[in-house]
């Protein structure tokens, strides 16, 4: 997807609403300084963090230059420059099984001043995020979540979990493969020219993973703010593989009070190739005058147990929901993807916002391609199905988003009551076909 994202015109059934209760919806100039500097102070009050310096704004400005943002603004207030409501949004690739991609609009910054609670501003913002979403071309919409009983109303579902890895520095004892590279200490700034190639590689391994933008690179590498002291802590490896390709980064600190064993913290690895992975963790969990390894935003299915002698060095923590899918263009979404198994579907979609409604047969040959057409004419079986010997499922859309990258199975939903069979036997037949080689995680926050 590539256009304008201020030509997509303001959702009139929004700014028609908030008018009603005296708001202003308005799309926010980026390139008007003191405009868009007061909707990054919105945002970080919306989220609790402290008014932020002038390296933060800076930073903020060139990423949001980037995006479309919009704003709710109170002409009665103290400050009606500062609008009580944001979001911003962008065009994204959302790495899908098979290691493919598809056009989904990333959806972020969503706050709601607390003095302005229970207007309907929340609701208007999201309904319009998906008119945008639909507007730029896209399969569909996802966002991190922070509160996981908002974002269902709209159709979302939480369709990749990330968690912290904690491992305890004094049992383990390396028993995998040794990788035939090395991991070496580079410099931040040297790493940045090759960190978006290499994070390119290792997002597309990984369904749930989006595109890394400029602007997260340089966070993570502490190039935002070099001498400030978070970033002074940062320290940086890359691992290259046998003949002297990189393969994958690593950025880590450790954290430690004075003359006392430290723990080593990371939040951002990038492996394009299992060596790395392997290689990157090695390197992490080996580390000297440190008591234990926490890894944050890391995969629910991690391979470390199976590479360490001791697998309970390894334990998890704080395991969440957190990347949201919402399906807009079932066509699109589902035919984006590889599948487990070969096999015909029937899929029954309700939709209350009517985006993804309709019923759908997903047809994959035996390498896992699929066809996707639509079915709603005459004939449509029980579940689902487009004839009664078709296999069919009925669901939601949010149920939709829960399987369409293999993290939650049909069957769970259909135990749940939140998915209905043609037949009993159809819940192996979804199982197979929607389960990917990889489990869906997403290691960064948006």
């Amino acid at each position: 997807m590539s256009f304008d994202l201020r030509g997509i015109p303001l959702d009139a059934t929004a700014a028609r609403t908030l008018a009603a209760k005296g708001l202003e919806y308005r799309l926010v100039d980026t390139s008007d300084v003191a405009a868009a500097t007061a909707w990054i102070a919105a945002d970080f009050r919306g989220f609790h963090h402290a008014r932020p310096r002038q390296v933060s704004v800076d930073y903020d400005l060139a990423v949001i230059a980037e995006r479309r943002v919009q704003g709710v603004y109170d002409p009665t207030i103290s400050d009606p420059a500062i609008p009580v409501a944001t979001v911003s949004s962008w065009p994204t690739g959302l790495s899908v099984p098979g290691g493919r991609s598809v056009d989904a609009w990333a959806v972020s910054s969503v706050t709601v001043s607390p003095t302005h609670r229970r207007r309907g501003i929340a609701r208007a913002l999201m309904l319009a995020e998906l008119e945008n979403a639909r507007a730029a071309g896209a399969a569909l919409a996802v966002l991190t979540a922070t509160e996981a009983t908002i974002y269902g109303r709209f159709g979302y579902a939480p369709a990749a979990r990330a968690a912290t890895v904690h491992v305890d520095r004094r049992r383990t004892h390396w028993i995998g493969p040794d990788a035939p590279g090395r991991v070496q200490f580079v410099e931040a700034e040297d790493l940045r020219r090759i960190a978006p190639a290499l994070a390119r590689r290792a997002v597309a391994r990984t369904p749930g993973e989006i595109d890394r933008w400029p602007g997260i690179l340089d966070r993570a590498l502490g190039l935002v703010d070099p001498e400030g002291e978070h970033s002074r802590r940062k320290r940086v490896v890359r691992y290259d593989d046998e003949q002297g390709n990189p393969q994958g980064f690593a950025v880590f600190q450790v954290v430690r009070e004075p003359n006392e064993h430290g723990v080593v913290e990371f939040d951002f690895l990038a492996a394009a190739t299992d060596d790395a992975e392997r290689a990157l963790w090695r390197f992490l969990v080996e580390q000297d005058f440190v008591t234990s390894v926490r890894g944050l935003l890391r995969s629910v299915d991690e391979p470390l147990p199976w590479l360490l002698e001791d697998p309970r060095a390894m334990t998890v923590s704080d395991v969440v929901d957190h990347l949201w899918v919402r399906v807009l263009d079932p066509v699109a979404a589902l035919g984006s993807r590889r599948y487990g198994t070969a096999g015909t579907l029937g899929i029954d979609v309700t939709d209350p916002q009517g985006h993804a409604a309709g019923r759908f047969e997903l047809v994959v040959d035996e390498r896992g391609r699929a066809e996707v057409q639509r079915a709603d004419g005459a004939g449509a079986g029980a579940g689902g199905s487009t004839a009664s010997s078709t296999p069919g499922i009925r669901l939601g859309v949010h149920e939709l988003g829960a399987i369409f990258l293999g993290g939650v199975r049909p069957s769970v939903l259909a135990r749940a009551g939140r998915l209905t069979l043609s037949a009993p036997r159809t819940a192996e037949l979804a199982d197979r076909m929607f389960l990917g080689p990889r489990t869906p995680h997403l290691s960064i926050w948006f």
